[in-house]
């Protein structure tokens, strides 16, 4: 289960941000979780539930918003978000296509306490 670390690392990088705005606690992490990222987003949910008890994340609520996979078609210049995970353009049916989107967890808000 990846999602652990993954979910410990994420703990960090907010804990920092925190400390490097003098906050108090977090109250809230937003992510952004792309559907071809390999992180379940129900493991991430457990595992952020167990690690923010320990710091400034105790109590903080997880958001999450799964991404859809993007494609950029190269031979017609499509942008499309396909119904179902296939390689192609679902405009031309080439597959000469670029993932533009959904590979990707990001960090995307972080609510501080400052009382």
């Amino acid at each position: 289960m990846h999602e652990f670390s993954i979910v410990s690392a994420l703990i960090e990088q907010c804990e920092q941000l925190a400390l490097e705005h003098q906050a108090k606690g977090i109250a809230r992490v937003a992510v952004k979780i792309g559907a071809l990222s390999g992180v379940e987003p129900q493991l991430v949910k457990t595992a952020f539930d167990t690690f923010r008890e320990d710091g400034m994340c105790k109590g903080a609520e997880l958001e999450m918003d799964v991404a859809p996979l993007e494609l950029d078609c190269k031979a017609c210049g499509a942008h499309s978000i396909p119904d179902d995970i296939a390689y192609l353009c679902p405009v031309c049916q080439s597959r000469d296509i670029k993932v533009s989107g959904g590979e990707e967890m990001l960090l995307m808000q972080l609510e501080l306490i400052y009382d």
